[in-house]
């Protein structure tokens, strides 16, 4: 018996080795390490081996928990290796720790995907469209848990790297778990295909419908974006824009004898001298809180924008010691009793909130963490030349689900998304092209264009197709000009929001997940037959 299971486990080795490689594959089409650009074909191809391996061996449940673990870890390290640099270089917790850290997270939400593939061999499809039907709703189901447990942290999405692939057209219906659950389905689906299947009508049923499903999507999404618009369904006028990029050091940005006096004298100038009718300036631009700064600084600010055409929104912290504090953003505009105020929902663990029991590790880095006061969810945009335009800072553009929420009522839904970040924490690294990914995702899903102002990049202006029009050299310091095009302004068009809009707006991501869950549940109940059916063959006893 103990012979058994150690060959067993030593015929894993390759099939291990060979997930691992896989994973870093799936990291590698997020965004390319040596250009940033998603590859969608290596996504689906990384996937397709991993369901290879599973598919190769016997199916039980240790083998594909333990494919499904080395897959995952591996593909998590490589998606977000980058915290490294926040953590030692900037934190300066020590090395070793650091990379156990990374290690452990990545195991850690790994085994969401373990689970998922250990159930999938447990229920031992035969039927291939079903097998395929079922590894895309567990893998699906994995994803959504990443995003949704303690917080979330959704980072790195397969779904992602297909912003440039043919299944984008498929995001203003489904989002991008959606389309995890489509990549998914199509690499089993790849792997269980056979020679003999070229001559079988059936097989190439299935491929032309699902070519037509993609056909038509893409048409009725052109003709949602491009044809069915009348002008009177954009904005009245593009918005021109200017989007400040600091460049502040990092390791300086919070330094009040360096970073703090270069950044408030850098955004004032440009404040001061701006023309753009918008100007927008990073997440945390004033690194200090209001009651820190010099006497008339903000109020400055303030006076120049509530007079005249022009208007501002700038990152600040907000807050104080008895209150509580807030990542935030603040507006100025002619005809504003007060300062527009929107507040960060999503708080970031470990540098926006400390969860309970980990006070210690945070203790060990040199970073200026503390715990924030949450905003609340589907806060009112900020109304400035006919445009709806809705702030969300850092990762909140990562939840597209909550971003969602502001479209419940379509007559009073953004126009426009503008994302406030500083991603120089991980210095110049892939985490750039990663995070410009996922705010163009969030563009296709709501078709709304996706303005970003960054303190070191991506600064860049998305238009409502996803496509980065305008963008600024990242890691230097300078002022983005461009325009954009707001979107669903007319009542004619129901307000023109996306079928993803109307049903994440609702009813969140209960109904992919009640069809993911449905699809197991069919399977396992199949399972449950044909085990039974086992049994009465065997004379009640499955050998």
């Amino acid at each position: 018996m103990g012979l058994a299971y150690r060959t067993q486990g030593s015929g894993l080795a390759l099939p291990v080795l060979i997930a691992v490689l896989a994973g870093l594959a799936q990291a590698a089409s997020l965004a390319l390490p040596w250009n940033g650009q998603p590859q969608w074909w290596l996504q689906i191809a990384s996937l397709a081996v991993l369901a290879w391996q599973v598919r190769a061996g016997a199916p039980t449940g240790r083998r594909g928990a333990l494919l499904g673990f080395a897959f995952a870890t591996a593909w998590l390290c490589g998606t977000f290796w980058w915290l490294y640099i926040s953590m030692h270089t900037y934190g300066g917790l020590a090395a070793p720790l650091t990379v156990a850290a990374i290690l452990g997270l990545a195991a850690f939400l790994a085994s969401y995907y373990a689970l998922a593939l250990g159930v999938f061999c447990r229920l031992a499809v035969v039927h291939r469209a079903g097998a395929a039907l079922l590894f895309a709703a567990l893998w699906t189901l994995a994803e959504m848990a990443r995003g949704w447990l303690w917080t979330g942290f959704p980072w790195g999405a397969g779904g992602y790297a297909h912003v440039d692939g043919p299944l984008a057209a498929l995001a203003r219906y489904v989002g991008v778990y959606g389309l995890c659950f489509v990549a998914a389905a199509i690499a089993m689906l790849l792997v269980q295909a056979r020679a003999s299947d070229l001559l079988r009508l059936r097989a190439w049923a299935l491929v032309a419908g699902g070519l037509a499903v993609l056909g038509l999507a893409t048409v009725d999404r052109h003709c949602a974006v491009e044809l069915c618009h009348t002008p009177a369904a954009r904005a009245p006028a593009p918005l021109q824009l200017a989007l400040l990029q600091g460049n502040i050091p990092q390791d300086e940005k919070f330094q009040p004898g360096s970073g703090v006096p270069m950044a408030l004298q850098w955004y004032r100038e440009q404040l001061e001298r701006a023309t753009a009718p918008l100007v927008v300036a990073p997440e945390t631009a004033i690194p200090l809180l209001p009651q820190q700064l010099i006497p008339g600084y903000l109020e400055g600010i303030s006076q120049r924008y509530a007079s005249g055409s022009q208007a501002v929104l700038l990152g600040i912290p907000l807050g104080d010691e008895r209150e509580g504090y807030t990542n935030s953003v603040l507006g100025a505009r002619a005809g504003l009793a007060e300062p527009y105020r929107y507040d960060k929902h999503h708080l970031v663990p470990f540098g926006e909130f400390i969860p309970p029991f980990f006070k210690w590790f945070t203790q060990m880095m040199n970073i200026p963490l503390g715990d924030f006061n949450r905003g609340g969810l589907g806060q009112a945009p900020f109304a400035f030349a006919g445009q709806r335009i809705a702030p969300n800072i850092c990762y909140e553009d990562l939840f597209g689900e909550e971003l969602g929420a502001r479209f419940a009522d379509p007559a009073g839904a953004p126009t426009v998304f503008v994302n406030f970040s500083n991603i120089g924490w991980f210095g110049n690294t892939v985490a750039i092209d990663q995070h410009l990914h996922i705010s163009r995702m969030r563009a296709l899903e709501f078709e709304r264009p996706m303005v970003r102002a960054t303190n070191t990049g991506a600064t860049a202006i998305i238009d409502h197709r996803g496509v980065v029009t305008h963008q600024l050299e990242r890691h230097t310091r300078g002022v983005l000009l461009g325009a954009v095009h707001g979107r669903g302004m007319d009542a004619q068009q129901g307000w023109a929001i996306t079928p993803y809009a109307f049903w994440v707006s609702r009813w969140g991501l209960v109904p992919l997940a009640l069809l993911a869950a449905a699809i197991v549940l069919v399977a396992a109940l199949g399972a449950g037959r044909r085990g039974r059916a086992v049994r009465s063959k065997n004379g009640g006893f499955r050998e």
